[in-house]
């Protein structure tokens, strides 16, 4: 079973920028596409971003593209979700997940809550205006 450790959250002013930390434990991110969505209080969980496993893929939802970036880092095993220019309607619980696969498939990336296996607890960011 992996667990998922977020970290990062807060609360920022419009226009401010924070960046989440994924990390599992007791894994390595062999083989994982990774991503970010979240939930507002009243909303359903919706779809932030997306890193293929080799992270020679990414895709965003059109609400944060060109504001939010997803990364990681091979070597510290961790994905990050680096978030500039921030909106009040980016106030949210920011969730990190993540999906096994048995192989190396090259560019997959996942854009919907079930086609994930694992999620971390949630961090909130709160953006006041």
């Amino acid at each position: 079973q992996v667990q998922l450790i977020e970290s990062g959250g807060g609360l920022v002013q419009t226009g401010g920028s924070l960046r989440l930390s994924c990390a599992p434990s007791g894994r390595t991110f062999s083989w994982y596409v990774m991503g970010w969505f979240r939930q507002a209080p009243g909303k359903e969980r919706e779809f932030v971003a997306t890193i293929s496993w080799s992270a020679d893929s990414t895709y965003y939802a059109d609400s944060v593209k060109g504001r939010f970036t997803i990364s990681r880092d091979f070597a510290k095993n961790t994905v990050y979700l680096q978030m500039n220019s921030l909106k009040p309607e980016d106030t949210a619980v920011y969730y990190c997940a993540a999906k096994q696969f048995v192989s190396p498939i090259v560019g997959v990336v996942l854009t919907t809550p079930p086609q994930y296996d694992y999620w971390g607890q949630g961090t909130q960011v709160t953006v006041s205006s």
